[in-house]
């Protein structure tokens, strides 16, 4: 990999770029950018520090790594518009529901590639990038990849049959997390603390409370009974939260998705 294009470029692709070229994994000089507004596509790279090009024909020249950033519902459009520009060159696909099996009946031959689902957290350096097993990357190649990758979060590879269900818990995880934290907010401000505070308080606990997990590896049970005195408020929260379903509410939002 000596150039980088991103064909698009949302939010995931802005974090990814900025995370890449803050962390030095690549010079800004080397990554280039096509999206169709172009004057938001001008800002972002003032602001990130790639080079902004008019056409994704004029990318697909100057690149030889891609990183396929638009809607899952435009790349087959993107796709036909390239032809068979793809072959010989990588493609690191991060659209939802683009796998290697489904990118297997379109792509030109010879193109290499690897899907990857990265979540928004990415956006803040702490992101979970999941790298489909399955991918036809040379091993240097899929190496450096998952290097650069890692400098915006974790890099984690998953079989192909895995994907739906680790994309979801990490890719949909973040709403309900976020959601976790705006009811203890509604919850803070209903007994008196200004929202604000109550939120930066709450996300803190969050973050804390995941780090020491990670840091101890102990099962979130042992954990949840190390705050859980006999008799004491903690117990008497989480029974609430036990006869009200919570567990059963997370377990079913994600059958919810996994219809």
């Amino acid at each position: 990999m000596k150039k980088l294009g991103f064909i698009g470029m949302g939010n995931m692709a802005q974090a990814l770029a900025l995370g890449f070229i803050q962390s030095g994994s690549i010079a800004g000089e080397n990554v280039y950018a096509f999206a169709p507004h172009q004057d938001k596509l001008r800002v972002n790279a003032e602001k990130i520090g790639f080079t902004p090009m008019e056409s994704v024909q004029a990318l697909a020249d100057a690149c030889d790594t891609f990183v396929m950033a638009c809607k899952p519902y435009q790349i087959e459009g993107v796709l036909h518009e390239l032809g068979d520009v793809l072959a010989g060159k990588a493609l690191i696909s991060i659209a939802a529901g683009w796998d290697f099996a489904k990118y297997a009946e379109v792509l030109p031959a010879g193109t290499r590639l690897q899907f990857v689902m990265p979540n928004t957290p990415a956006m803040v350096g702490e992101g979970v990038l999941l790298f489909e097993q399955t991918n036809s990357l040379e091993a240097a190649e899929r190496e450096q990849i998952m290097k650069l990758f890692g400098s915006v979060g974790l890099v984690e590879e998953i079989p192909s049959n895995l994907m739906g269900i680790a994309g979801t818990v990490t890719g949909c995880g973040p709403a309900f997390v976020d959601l976790f934290i705006e009811a203890y907010g509604d919850a803070a401000v209903k007994y008196g603390m200004k929202r604000a505070d109550a939120y930066a308080l709450i996300s803190q606990m969050v973050l804390g409370s995941a780090k020491l997990q990670l840091a101890t590896k102990l099962h979130p049970g042992v954990l949840k009974d190390n705050v859980c005195s006999p008799a004491g408020t903690t117990i008497r929260g989480v029974t609430a939260l036990e006869r009200e379903g919570f567990r059963n509410a997370c377990i079913r939002s994600i059958d919810e998705i996994m219809k």
